[in-house]
């Protein structure tokens, strides 16, 4: 059952860091529709990515809250909490100490009983009022003018 894999990678890969698991559960050339910049490509971006957020988060728990399947996918929504006490690499935040509770969720789809392609979400804005990092609002003014006028000089390039 296609559920049992996602309970599995869940509970065992990102729950436990298990990663000898990830050989069982992901394809080799897993294709990620969702990657971070500078994620590797297939099942070592999948790694490289639970080992970032257990470095940040050692004593994360996951809770899979949905969990259903239909013909070749498999999707769930689960609820990680933690307490943030080493850096998170992949956004430059260094560790604050502060407990987190964070959501997310994923679509697999499977071929012969492995993970080969994901789509996933992840609520980083809880994430961030968890820790206590929302961006000042002068500083979000700011990046929206930035971002206006370079979309703006890209459209009069493209004109």
């Amino acid at each position: 059952m296609h559920e049992d894999l996602y309970r599995r990678w869940l509970d065992e890969l990102w729950g436990n860091g298990n990663e000898s698991v990830a050989t069982e559960l992901i394809a080799e050339d897993l294709i990620d529709h969702n990657a971070l910049p500078d994620q590797p490509a297939g099942r070592e971006g999948q790694l490289w990515a639970a080992r970032a957020i257990r470095n940040a988060f050692p004593d994360m728990q996951f809770t899979a809250d949905v969990v259903f399947g239909s013909g070749d996918l498999v999707t769930g929504r689960w609820t990680m909490t933690g307490t943030h006490t080493g850096a998170l690499e992949l956004v430059g935040i260094p560790a604050t100490g502060r407990p987190v509770t964070m959501s997310g969720q994923e679509i697999f789809r499977v071929r012969d009983g492995k993970f080969v392609e994901v789509w996933h979400v992840e609520d980083t804005g809880q994430l961030m009022r968890a820790l206590e990092m929302q961006p000042p609002k002068l500083a979000l003014k700011m990046g929206a003018r930035k971002s206006a006028r370079s979309y703006r000089k890209s459209l009069k390039a493209q004109a």
